[in-house]
């Protein structure tokens, strides 16, 4: 067991180390943290225009009137379909200040490149009519979710060169008493003015090819082969037990497997939001809800089975005691109290059903859905800490809220063979102490004198 323990430390350590370090992935992570509030308010919305109870639409007619649903899509717009948009200012954001410059301008120069890059116009051909017309817009399209990939890259690559540009010293300076914001915004001007001369160089060039402009190129020759592969079973399998080893060291694995996982779950998600919005079947199985609410229960590990299983089975008072307080976290998702405190972390007898269990509830989780047994995930955004039951009404109707109550009993199950082992460990360790401490007592009465 040692042996086999320091050969995935050898193996997952360094790993851990690199990705948690990086700098562009922590600006992807953060980035999109930035935009996770104003997705979660406008799924609300989305979820109380499609509650999924039977006759609900009916029911909500008769206090607000017909059409209520639709006004209630204007704050969904005002976020997914701008999706693209608030992922470019976070990511240019974060990756500004990661590289130490100024965060606001390097994020604002991020934009302009990317709006520089997208197509301002559509062809539009009326209703009756055989004439095509070319419309200057907005593309929804690409700053939607279609745009996301490609936001992403040119947000990183734009707040590069404009760093580096920076760093250089290729700026123009400003005498000592002129107010800071009019000095940084000088400095800046260089920098930017090569960003985006540089995107549009760029822009130019795909205008002459078949494709017509970047984001087609970037759909059609990563975006679709990417999302493809994300949306695969084996995929999410070898994510998971990435993610799980990386805990098991005392590694957030959430953010390090997540960095690079997460962006092509949360296009998948929105792919099934669009569909779901629009009343078309739902195309992918595996999307983010499909990680958050069926995978883990109670956090990695889905360690909400391992609290239950405690209270089941287990008499030692220490284990008893972090059941007790860590229930209450992990019944929302919370569950670095049961991770750090019993301890998970380089526990060797607890690895095997911390890494198996939650495999196994995607394995599960995705047959039911392949089979039908279990309607494929709404795409709605809803807080990862929302609890299970409600979580799985929430984004899979009834079905998913029965199929996570049997995922958890069968964690349950799983768990209870290996934590009766620790606590066997524990109750003879406790027996020890008892028995140190007792020897240890002085009793006044026994002397003599």
């Amino acid at each position: 067991m040692n042996t086999i323990m320091k050969k995935m430390e050898k193996v997952l350590m360094p790993l851990a180390e690199v990705i948690g370090k990086n700098k562009y992935l922590i600006a992807i992570r953060d980035g999109f943290l930035i935009s996770t509030p104003l997705l979660i308010v406008g799924s609300l919305f989305l979820l109380i225009a499609n509650f999924l109870i039977p006759g609900w639409d009916e029911m909500i007619a008769r206090f607000l009137g017909e059409g209520w649903a639709a006004k209630l899509s204007v704050p969904v717009s005002a976020t997914f379909d701008l999706m693209t948009i608030l992922a470019v200012v976070g990511i240019g954001y974060s990756l500004g200040r990661e590289l130490d410059i100024d965060a606001i301008q390097a994020s604002v120069t991020g934009l302009v490149a990317f709006f520089i890059v997208t197509p301002f116009s559509r062809t539009f051909t009326p209703k009756g009519s055989d004439i095509t017309y070319d419309v200057s817009c907005v593309p929804l399209d690409w700053v939607g979710s279609k745009g996301l990939f490609l936001g992403m890259i040119v947000a990183l690559v734009a707040v590069t060169i404009f760093a580096k540009i920076l760093k250089k010293g290729w700026v123009i300076k400003l005498p000592a008493g002129v107010p800071p914001t009019v000095a940084k915004s000088f400095e800046a001007l260089i920098p930017a003015a090569i960003v985006m001369t540089v995107f549009f160089l760029i822009n130019w060039v795909f205008t002459l090819t078949s494709y017509g402009n970047l984001h087609n190129f970037i759909f059609k020759i990563l975006q679709v082969p990417l999302l493809k592969l994300g949306n695969t079973l084996p995929a999410m399998v070898i994510a998971y037990l990435f993610l799980h080893g990386f805990w098991f060291f005392g590694i957030n694995g959430s953010s390090v497997v997540g960095a690079v996982f997460n962006p092509i779950l949360k296009a998948l998600s929105v792919e099934n939001l669009d569909a779901f919005k629009a009343g078309q079947e739902i195309p992918n199985i595996i999307t983010g809800q499909f990680q958050d609410m069926f995978a883990t229960f109670g956090g990695a590990g889905s360690t909400l089975s391992l609290i239950i299983a405690i209270f089941i089975v287990c008499r030692s008072q220490r284990i008893k005691q972090m059941g007790k307080l860590s229930f209450l976290p992990g019944v929302f998702g919370i569950n670095e109290p049961i991770i750090f405190g019993l301890p998970i972390m380089l526990n060797p007898l607890m690895l095997i059903p911390f890494a198996l269990i939650p495999t196994i509830n995607i394995i599960i989780t995705y047959f039911c859905m392949t089979a039908g047994l279990v309607p494929l995930t709404n795409g709605v955004q809803i807080p990862w800490t929302t609890p299970p039951v409600i979580s799985g009404f929430l984004v899979s109707g009834w079905q998913g809220s029965v199929l996570q109550l049997i995922l958890i009993v069968l964690g349950v199950l799983m768990y209870i063979p290996f934590i009766k082992m620790l606590d066997k460990q524990y109750l003879k360790e406790e027996a020890v102490n008892a028995a140190n401490d007792e020897d240890d007592d002085i009793d006044f009465d026994d002397l003599t004198l």
